[in-house]
């Protein structure tokens, strides 16, 4: 079984071989679905989801979809959702129509974040029922997509994708700035233009990340930072270019009054 360590070469070296293979070969074995042990680890340094925020998301099974069925649902404090099975770490393949509980979603998006909520893994069980407490399916999921209510921001729908230890999925993963107290180019008057709030990365699913620090606390005015400057585990793969930008320390702001006096 591997499992990646921070420093002997050879680890790095044979890390990069079975995540290039697992890039390939996505859900092409079932007999992975009873692995036990993490395929990957987190790193000290880097990002590890909070403890705090792990729950388990109830649902049960729905039989049908439609708009009618879907209106049903919500009106009695359910969300209609889809559990896919992954296929090149994006797009679903089969998939359960299930409903999970309104109330649950909305504490979960409230507390953590609607990004936040989409890069962090939950346990999911399906239950018979919501009364009868029996287990139908027990799974890990990552949440794909969550669809809300323009006015009121309640859930509309939810899509979920299985994470076993082998998936590996392409991930929107939040961005956090720090460092703008000591920002050299923000203490002389300049300003943060933030280009990027997330960036999409080919994960491993036992390594998403819950966001990604992005340190200004060198950055001058004019100085920027691209996707290829961010420090994430040697596992994840950028989808796009690394050169695209992701902020830049941009020169002071012009007053209406500077403006005028011109």
């Amino acid at each position: 079984m591997l499992r990646f360590y921070h420093s002997p070469t050879l680890s790095r070296v044979l890390l990069h071989r079975r995540f290039s293979s697992a890039a390939t070969a996505i859900a092409t074995d079932p007999a992975l679905d009873s692995v036990s042990e993490p395929l990957f680890s987190y790193l000290e340094g880097f990002p590890k989801p909070d403890p705090k925020y792990a729950e388990t998301i109830l649902a049960i099974p729905r039989s049908t979809s439609g708009k009618t069925i879907c209106a049903k649902e919500r009106k009695v404090g359910r969300v209609p959702s889809i559990l896919f099975e992954q296929e090149d770490g994006q797009h679903g393949g089969n998939k359960r129509l299930i409903s999970v509980r309104t109330n649950q979603i909305v504490k979960l998006v409230k507390n953590l974040g609607r990004s936040f909520f989409l890069s962090r893994l939950f346990d999911l069980e399906v239950l018979s029922d919501f009364e009868s407490g029996d287990i139908v399916e027990k799974v890990r999921v990552l949440p794909r997509q969550i669809h809300l209510h323009a006015g009121t921001d309640a859930p509309l729908n939810v899509t979920f994708i299985r994470a076993p230890s082998h998936a590996v999925l392409k991930v929107d993963v939040p961005l956090v700035f720090r460092g703008e107290d000591v920002c050299p180019g923000l203490r002389k008057g300049s300003y943060l233009n933030t280009i990027k709030r997330t960036v999409k990365y080919l994960c491993p699913a036992d390594i998403i990340p819950p966001y990604i620090d992005v340190d200004l606390s060198e950055l001058d005015v004019g100085q920027k930072l691209v996707m290829g400057d961010l420090k994430v585990h040697p596992a994840l793969k950028l989808v796009k270019s690394k050169d695209e930008p992701v902020c830049k320390i941009a020169g002071a702001r012009v007053s209406d009054q500077q403006k005028k006096s011109k």
